[in-house]
């Protein structure tokens, strides 16, 4: 499941010229605006049955945090 995850960050931030890792910061990627926050929330409620608000995000900082955040909702 990490590395459906890790394609859908890149999918959603539109990157394809590097590797993700799941210690990186992702709002402090170049592509972080608020149409990719939105962008993510929808693709990870439709490949991954998951909602996580958008208030929900102020606590969540790494794609390790994120991808927790998924599992743990899942669960």
């Amino acid at each position: 499941m990490e590395t459906e995850f890790l394609n859908l960050i890149k999918e959603a931030f539109e990157i394809e010229d590097r590797m993700l890792d799941m210690a990186d910061r992702f709002k402090e990627f170049d592509e972080w605006d608020s149409l990719t926050q939105l962008t993510l929330i929808a693709e990870l409620d439709e490949k991954f049955g998951v909602v996580i608000k958008m208030d929900d995000f102020k606590n969540i900082t790494t794609l390790l945090d994120l991808y927790n955040e998924i599992l743990s909702r899942k669960a």
